[in-house]
């Protein structure tokens, strides 16, 4: 296959699914739902994307936030979206799905007049179709006469450019009208003018992937080899079988009379736990083999391991593996386990920033401590934090922060909640306090159980918990602040949310520069991994580069550390920039104090007006934002 823009374009269903949380009961008593990006062309998108291809997707969604959700998920997973059109007149599919039981999942399409079934055929752009090595369509999009003309469209402009096209039955009788709307996890009702549809479309493919029971409605026979040698009739593709837990069979040639002459590929054991979305994981990952001229039994076990490792998990898109975790998998010989499910969430992670400029004023204690002295009611530290906000605001939409480079912030949730609101959806790095200020042993303001508070806060925050740690505290003090971190671990791995760890040594051990790195080390033996940490400012080139070594070495998947103030003055803060400036993971800084405190302190006394305060903490930034880019690792 000749070298492309794009490996892929998935032309068809992109949705929402909303997935219910509560496993074993009926659909009728969900109480709550997780949201993914759904629809069989969207799912092979992200699947695909994720196992290193590059993916693009043709359909639309409506002009509302459910399509800007899908959109804006597929860009982040690194799905080409060019081919995307808005609606402004229809919604934006969804699916409400249940798990009830290992081979029950009722689910409703909420699919009348949608969005993406509005796709047509002049939309489809024969030179984005021609940036591909290969175009799938999907049954679903035949069912209508508009869908039907814009796949036949799609399918002309790629055998018009050599691309290659591929034909995912994808049959749903709820979506051609045989059953209804309750009737959305049947999988099979013959017609045979459905058939003879599909069939249609055969003569033009160079792949076809279906189920069993997708093999008897493309072929017009409920017999599985009968069917078959019908599909022959009409294509030379390679066609697929999937068989779920049997794994499958591919025939690259006449169909046998014994179908186990075919190429077999035996499925590989998990404990299932939810089989939707199983037959996109597998055309992902037989694709992932298929477009790069894998042997054809390469390319099914491809195919039956990612399917596997989908069906043990809740939802499709985001169950989808990537490429390490894929080869961790296939290589182990083993069921999925915990290691590989954080293997799984630390890969499939949304790229971070490479570099974050954080101003740091999730401060609770010291502001309140500053109004009281300033005979200032708490309230108006709320009115205060707004105005940090502004300054910036101001300083970050200046030409001194540059593209590599993101504006970032700490903000609590108790006096920060407005500028938490303010910034939804920015963009930028946003970290939120999840610990009692100035706790120790440590202590969650959302006690007992950080889990469930964690569930309402959006995803785009990272928890931050500080901890005053060291090596030498006493093993009780230790073992209660390790149980907290633990928990707050896995109350994150399970809602999604990143983790920032903020470590600083007890006031008697702040000067020592082993403190940090023997805490880490320490952390690391208990099993606490954080995706990022937030560190005291080392003056030793030789101090940064032993916790540099400590953190590939325990984990490579750790997005880095950023440098704290303490409320440093800026030439120290300057020797700690460069002393850091030779480590692969300093990713930034994240300082307050020295930032906001002068116009705190004289705002709360009555000596500096709004304007003047959000001018303030903009210059400050400014200053320790320049002393970040001015840093040397030869001044360290």
């Amino acid at each position: 296959m000749t070298e492309r823009p794009l490996d892929l374009i998935c032309l068809g269903r992109a949705a929402v699914d909303l997935y219910g949380e509560q496993v074993g009961g009926r659909l009728e008593d969900v109480q709550t739902f997780a949201k993914y990006v759904g629809g069989c062309p969207a799912n092979i998108a992200i699947g695909t994307a994720r196992l290193g291809l590059k993916s693009g997707v043709i359909s639309r969604v409506g002009d509302e936030q459910m399509g800007r959700f899908v959109v804006e998920t597929l860009a982040a997973e690194g799905v080409e979206t060019a081919g995307i059109s808005v609606d402004s007149q229809r919604l934006t599919a969804l699916v409400i799905l249940g798990i009830r039981g290992r081979d029950s999942f009722p689910h409703i399409f909420y699919r009348s007049d949608c969005a993406d079934m509005a796709l047509a055929a002049e939309q489809i752009d024969p030179a984005f179709v021609a940036s591909a090595r290969a175009l799938l369509i999907s049954g679903t999009h035949l069912s209508r006469p508009g869908v039907e003309a814009a796949s036949r469209a799609a399918i002309g402009h790629a055998r018009a450019a050599g691309t290659k096209v591929v034909f995912d039955v994808d049959y749903r009788p709820v979506l051609w009208g045989l059953t209804g709307h309750a009737g959305g996890e049947n999988r099979f009702v013959a017609d045979d003018a459905i058939s003879r549809r599909l069939q249609s479309v055969l003569p033009d493919c160079d792949l076809v992937v279906g189920t069993e029971e997708e093999i008897h409605i493309a072929g017009g026979a409920t017999e599985t080899g009968g069917a078959l040698r019908r599909i022959r009739e009409l294509t030379d593709a390679v066609l697929v079988v999937k068989r779920g837990a049997l794994g499958c069979i591919v025939f690259d040639g006449e169909i046998p009379d014994d179908l186990e002459a075919g190429v077999v590929q035996r499925g590989r054991p998990v404990e299932v736990f939810n089989t939707l979305g199983a037959g996109d994981g597998f055309m992902s990952g037989f694709l992932s083999g298929w477009l790069r001229d894998r042997p054809l039994a390469e390319c099914g076990e491809l195919g039956n391991a990612v399917g596997a490792l989908v069906v043990s998990r809740h939802g499709c898109a985001p169950a989808m593996p990537s490429r390490e975790e894929l080869a961790r998998f296939r290589t182990s010989g083993r069921r999925p386990d915990a290691a590989l499910e954080r293997l799984h969430r630390l890969t499939t992670r949304r790229a971070p920033p490479a570099e974050v400029a954080a101003l740091a004023f999730d401060h609770r204690s010291q502001l309140e401590a500053i109004a009281e002295r300033r005979g200032a009611p708490f309230e108006r530290i709320a009115d205060f934090k707004l105005l940090v906000a502004r300054g910036l605001e101001a300083a970050a939409a200046d030409a001194a922060c540059p593209g590599a480079l993101v504006a970032g912030a700490l903000v609590d949730g108790r006096y920060g909640e407005a500028v938490l609101a303010r910034w939804a959806g920015r963009g930028w790095w946003l970290a939120r306090p999840v610990e009692v200020p100035g706790s120790r042993p440590l202590a969650f303001e959302t006690d007992p159980n950080p889990g469930l508070a964690l569930r309402a806060w959006p995803r785009e925050q990272i928890v931050k918990c500080l901890v005053f740690y060291d090596t030498e505290d006493p093993a009780e003090l230790r073992a209660a602040q390790d149980a907290k971190l633990r928990q707050l671990a896995e109350a994150c791995a399970q809602t999604g949310h990143e983790l920032l760890l903020e470590v600083i040594p007890p006031e008697d051990r702040q000067g020592a520069e082993d403190a940090v790195a023997g805490a880490l080390t320490a952390l690391y033996d208990r099993g606490i991994a954080p995706d990022w940490w937030k560190l005291p400012p080392a003056k030793s080139a030789r101090a940064w580069q032993e916790i540099t070594g400590i953190v590939q070495a325990r984990d490579p998947h750790c997005r880095g550390f950023l440098i704290l103030g303490l409320s440093a003055a800026p030439e120290d803060l300057k020797r700690s920039f460069d002393a850091a400036a030779g480590s692969p993971l300093c990713r930034g800084f994240a300082i307050g104090r020295s930032i906001f405190q002068p116009a705190a302190e004289a705002w709360f006394a009555g000596d500096l007006d709004d304007a003047g305060a959000i001018a303030t903490i903009a210059g400050n930034y400014r200053e320790i934002l320049a002393l970040w880019q001015s840093r040397s690792p030869a001044a360290g």
